[in-house]
């Protein structure tokens, strides 16, 4: 299944979480899953959803056990007994500007500035942030290179003057231990702790919890809560749906169109038609009841 994987370049994560699902399925069944039969297949899937597994979680689980059944065992009659349920629709979280400011301020460090500032000033991804090295940085063009992020895609974002003004002081601070043998252009901008790797997702998402904290915000919020808020106070400003698309590298137009429901400022523009019942009606004309003067 490891074989398989790799040869259809499963990002690695992705790798880990089937193999993580199809150890759950193993310790369930407590025997080789290679053995199953498409009764205990179904029953599985019940277990799941009686033991409270959310419905994202259940079905990452099962996306993976199908993998299994379907590539590696072929075995068809079981992943056809592999159903996925529809996910609940759920708006995105989204920060005010005011908000948005505040986190920024309360920045615990330049690293932690620069690259929050990053995130929603580009509506960057976590991993397109840590990714990123000096080469990617275009100061001419104003604009950032995203190298095969997600849906191994290229794409450009704009480079605002203010985070290229943090990305420069940046340079100057960050730490060099391991720039020995890079050429310039190929060195992180944000080294890890370890050899010649870019600072961890998970390192990024804890720089954004403190910030939040320190802003007083009380609401459930992650890291992707910046990119949401960049999507939608672009929309709210009228930046066109299409341009908005391109900029946050979504494939498909629906996916950037969910930000219309959560733009408060374009919705509480939008005028209801009870607004018109409300407002002073027209009088009549009074007709002249009056026959005319005789000639």
């Amino acid at each position: 299944m490891i074989e398989d994987m790799a040869a259809r370049k499963l990002n690695p994560h992705t790798q880990r979480g089937h193999i993580s699902s199809c150890k759950r399925f193993a310790a369930w069944l407590k025997r080789s899953p290679d053995t199953a039969t498409p009764d205990e297949v179904r029953r599985f899937q019940l277990h799941l959803i009686e033991s409270g597994a959310s419905i994202c979680n259940r079905n990452r689980i099962m996306t993976g056990v199908r993998f299994l059944f379907r590539v590696t065992l072929r075995r068809h009659d079981l992943a056809a007994e592999v159903w996925h349920i529809k996910e609940p629709q759920k708006l995105p979280p989204v920060l005010s500007r005011e908000e948005v400011k505040r986190v920024l301020i309360m920045a615990t460090s330049l690293q932690a500035r620069a690259m929050l500032t990053l995130a929603y000033g580009c509506g960057l991804r976590a991993g397109e942030v840590v990714r990123l090295r000096a080469g990617d940085i275009d100061s001419e063009q104003m604009i950032i290179r995203i190298v095969q992020s997600k849906g191994l895609k290229d794409r450009h974002v704009m480079l605002p003057a203010e985070v290229l003004d943090l990305l420069r002081q940046w340079w100057k601070a960050r730490p060099t231990a391991y720039d020995a043998g890079l050429a310039p252009e190929q060195r992180w901008l944000f080294p890890g702790r370890r050899k010649r790797r870019p600072l961890t997702t998970r390192q990024f998402g804890r720089l954004f919890k403190q910030a939040a904290k320190a802003a007083g915000l009380r609401k459930t919020l992650s890291l992707h809560t910046l990119r949401h808020s960049f999507a939608t106070h672009l929309l709210e400003r009228g930046t066109d749906i299409r341009v908005i698309q391109a900029l946050l590298g979504h494939e498909k137009l629906e996916t950037t169109a969910r930000y219309t429901r959560v733009a408060t400022g374009l919705i509480s523009k939008i005028e209801s038609p009870l607004d018109g019942l409300s407002g002073p009606r027209r009088k009549r004309a009074r007709q002249d009841t009056e026959k005319p003067p005789a000639p």
